[in-house]
């Protein structure tokens, strides 16, 4: 497992895609950072693109990156080597070269910025921590569709549904469902809501270690007012956690019985 996912990384990471994808973040970052001329603000910023961004670049990688590689797949399935070991290295391989990328691309700006003389260091941590999570649990998801479905058209347009759905179409049924009941008590709705969204985690997750009340919604706001800083922020790791296992169980589940 560990060559295969060697393999895949450093496929990946020499790639002229995963350079680029850093070089978006780290000039990102430079100009946030140059324009604002404050941490706390860049951090939010850089936020609301990493929350679009992140899933997207992960959904993409994961399902180009699986159907570009059958017939490598195919390879290693003739030879004796355990299937879930060929599917966990080449998903370790895809997360941890895009995780990197990001982390070089969003760290560094603030590390020439002196970021650890700085109380925001906090922020920018849990910002990288999202980001990471994000990207895990977007690729397992377009890697577990991509498994399912021979058809790259119909695997790749699926993927792009499920984050499309994530990141808008959610958010706005979640909205009008709020609107619709807004006469009943919603907050045990609102707060399981919140959990069924990764991304919406992740902007919870921010928002509470930034402590900025204006910013964070309905769904914040009742996790601040039921759990405050400390448990809503364990919470939240630990949601965003299940939905990073629950897509590389399904991999490995279905990888026991496709037949290639």
């Amino acid at each position: 497992m560990l060559k295969i996912l060697k393999y895949s990384f450093f496929d990946l990471i020499r790639s002229r895609w995963s350079i680029i994808y850093f070089l978006f973040y780290f000039v990102s970052g430079m100009v946030l950072l140059y324009l604002s001329n404050d941490v706390s603000k860049a951090i939010v910023s850089l936020m609301n693109i990493t929350f679009i961004l992140t899933p997207l670049i992960g959904t993409i990688f994961g399902v180009m990156n699986f159907y570009n590689s059958r017939e490598f797949v195919e390879l290693l399935l003739a030879q004796p080597i355990p299937r879930k070991r060929i599917f966990l290295g080449m998903y370790l391989g895809i997360g941890l070269s895009l995780s990197l990328s990001l982390f070089l691309g969003m760290a560094l700006p603030f590390v020439f910025y002196g970021i650890f003389g700085s109380s925001a260091i906090g922020s920018l941590a849990t910002l990288l921590l999202t980001g990471i999570f994000l990207t895990f649990i977007f690729t397992g998801i377009s890697f577990y569709i991509a498994l399912v479905n021979e058809n790259r058209l119909k695997g790749f347009g699926m993927a792009i549904l499920v984050w499309l759905f994530l990141s808008f179409v959610y958010d706005g049924l979640f909205l009008l469902l709020l609107l619709l009941l807004q006469e009943y008590p919603i907050e045990n709705l609102a707060i399981g809501m919140s959990l069924l969204n990764p991304i919406d985690l992740s902007r919870i997750l921010i928002m509470l270690r930034l402590d900025v009340s204006a910013l964070m919604g309905y769904t914040g706001a009742v996790f601040h007012r039921f759990f405050g800083n400390g448990t809503g922020m364990l919470i939240s790791l630990l949601a965003l956690s299940v939905w990073t296992i629950v897509p590389v169980w399904f991999i490995l589940k279905k990888s026991h019985k496709k037949d290639f």
